[in-house]
């Protein structure tokens, strides 16, 4: 490892040396917050890790370049920004994890036990996401449990097994150590809650469904009272419309108001304005160019199409779909998380099309200073780096943002790590794969149908039907959560998914039912291709196995560490 992946940097802590820090508890205390405020740093275009990860899949498309595209193409290179920054930013803040908890020993008489045991089990839950994310990410890692200087830093990669199995004991040793809930911290803190579905979420990952189901089920339970799901605001009468209806949008979840009052929400990255480089550009670069945004991200064709009609039938089964009018009578997901064609998006008309040259400018109406929406130029048909896959996401997006977000704008909305629909589908997942069917497994499924306002599952599938269900529901549900990027490799679907072509429409045509044939058993839609691409674009993708299902070992830390060896095929 390099210097910045094991030697702390503890500017942020305004003082102390590291010899004699933490002197005292509250030092500690510092030294935590600075280990929660380097995970923020995660990012790319200025974008949390967290919304950049399902924009390398086939769910998301990136604007073409270097570090996108070749994630896809099965290009990475060792010095690639966007694969190094999550080895150097996870070792970075286990550096400061350690440079707390080797010293806190030497504090516990200055401390009552239970505050001592609960910045303890912070600081190691903190350690253990980074773990979690490492060994996905790279496979085996080395595994610190102390801070390392120059005279021992050549440490080699621990299996990825062994790295699984730490962190399953660690978090049960310290998930009682944490209190039930941190929703006065703004949840920005761990809780009980949190690490109990950190360990549900590293067993699942790990094909351990036993033991995820039932940590899963902790989670849960101790949930009762803190956390829910959090219904959808009346926009969602807005979905299937065009935009003379309103805006569907999803802040009351995922903006600031979310992050301030939903209980859906277990563990979150704190970002604040107050506190310098403690922001990000994310809306500036998911918005649309009349959104004061540069489209860098948005969801493919193929996501578009996967949403089932609202009876809950694929829509190459379902009479409700009109190819004519694809987006009536759709999950509203549909419409809640993605920007579509004919719809209103951060206060405009969203329209692709060259079609289009002037839209509807909404701003005059919300903000009462017209009772008519003006028309603009159509900024989102001819700027040449408008959407390159024709849609747009809602989910990092939140109005509130849109006065102050320019191109040197800065935002500082949270963003969710863990919420709660993702640890209902850990629990039904992890029950699926064990086959311990029973009801609690389908109303983990259904309470996040409901609040969708979609039909409930089928009663009596089988094990093969639920998983393609609870596949739908993760797919759909957790779009650019920045989940599906590990979905895909875990599955062992990426091979088959990544190979091939995905499917954009960044002119916004028309289609006809005949483009796609069917679903396969993952909820992946199948292309007529040579229908498809009369109206759709593509991006071709390679994934090549035994290369592609981990990144790199980032170049420079080879380069530091004689003793890490390659990942195969780089």
């Amino acid at each position: 490892m390099a210097l910045t992946s094991c030697k702390p940097d503890l500017i942020s802590l305004n003082g102390p040396s590291t010899g004699a820090f933490p002197a005292n508890a509250k030092e500690a205390e510092m030294g935590l917050f600075g280990a929660y405020q380097n995970i923020s740093k995660l990012d790319a275009a200025s974008t949390p890790i967290w919304h950049v990860m399902d924009n390398l899949t086939d769910i998301g498309y990136a604007r073409p370049g270097t570090n996108y595209t070749s994630p896809i193409t099965s290009a990475i290179t060792t010095d690639n920004a966007l694969t190094n920054k999550p080895w150097q930013i996870h070792y970075q803040t286990i550096a400061r994890v350690h440079t707390v908890l080797d010293n806190l020993e030497k504090l516990r008489a200055t401390m009552t036990d239970a505050a001592y045991k609960q910045l303890d089990a912070e600081l190691r839950f903190v350690r253990a996401y980074c773990y979690s994310q490492l060994i996905e990410l790279y496979g085996a890692v080395p595994l610190l449990k102390h801070g390392v200087d120059l005279s021992n830093a050549n440490v080699p990669r621990s299996p990825k097994a062994e790295v699984e199995q730490f962190l399953l004991d660690e978090l049960t040793a310290i998930a009682d150590n944490l209190p039930p809930s941190q929703a006065q911290f703004g949840n920005v803190r761990a809780s009980k809650v949190a690490a109990y579905m950190l360990k549900a979420r590293v067993a699942l990952y790990a094909k351990k469904y036993k033991e995820a189901a039932v940590a899963a089920n902790t989670a849960i339970t101790l949930s009762n009272g803190q956390h829910d799901l959090t219904p959808f605001n009346a926009s969602i009468d807005h979905v299937g419309k065009d935009h003379t209806a309103g805006e569907p949008e999803v802040s009351n979840i995922f903006g600031h108001t979310g992050f301030k009052t939903s209980k859906e929400w277990i563990w979150v990255a704190e970002y604040n304005m107050t506190i310098p480089g403690n922001t990000h550009n994310q809306q500036y670069y998911s918005a649309s160019r009349l959104g004061k945004g540069v489209c860098y991200w948005g969801p493919t064709q193929d996501l578009i199409n996967t949403f089932q009609a609202k009876d809950g039938l694929p829509i190459t089964q379902s009479p409700l779909y009109d190819a004519s009018k694809p987006f009536e009578n759709r999950d509203p997901r549909l419409d809640m998380y993605c920007a579509r064609p004919h719809a209103r998006y951060v206060g405009y008309q969203f329209e692709p099309a060259t079609s289009f040259s002037t839209v509807k400018n909404y701003w005059p109406v919300i903000n009462g200073t017209s009772p008519t929406a003006p028309s603009v130029a159509n900024a989102d048909a001819t700027n040449a780096f408008r959407s390159f896959s024709g849609y747009l996401w809602r989910k990092p997006i939140d109005l509130a943002d849109f006065a102050s977000t320019s191109v040197s704008g800065v935002s500082d909305l949270n963003v969710g790590i863990f919420r709660f629909a993702e640890l209902l589908l850990i629990y039904a997942e992890a029950k699926i794969e064990d086959n311990d069917i029973d009801n609690t497994v389908y109303e983990a499924i259904n309470k996040i149908r409901r609040r969708a306002k979609m039909p409930e599952l089928p009663t009596a599938l089988t094990q093969a039907e639920l998983r393609t269900a609870l596949r739908y529901e993760r797919k759909v549900e957790l779009a650019n959560d920045g989940l599906r990027w590990y979905d895909l490799r875990r599955w062992d679907i990426a091979k088959t998914v990544m190979n091939g072509y995905i499917y954009l429409n960044r002119d916004a045509k028309a289609w006809t039912k005949e483009v796609l044939t069917g679903f396969d058993e993952n909820y992946t839609p199948i292309y007529n291709h040579a229908e498809a691409i009369k109206y759709f674009t593509t991006q071709q993708v390679i994934f090549k196995v035994k290369k592609d299902e981990l990144w790199p070992v980032p170049k420079s830390e080879r380069d530091a560490n004689k003793s890490l060896d390659q990942n195969d095929g780089y």
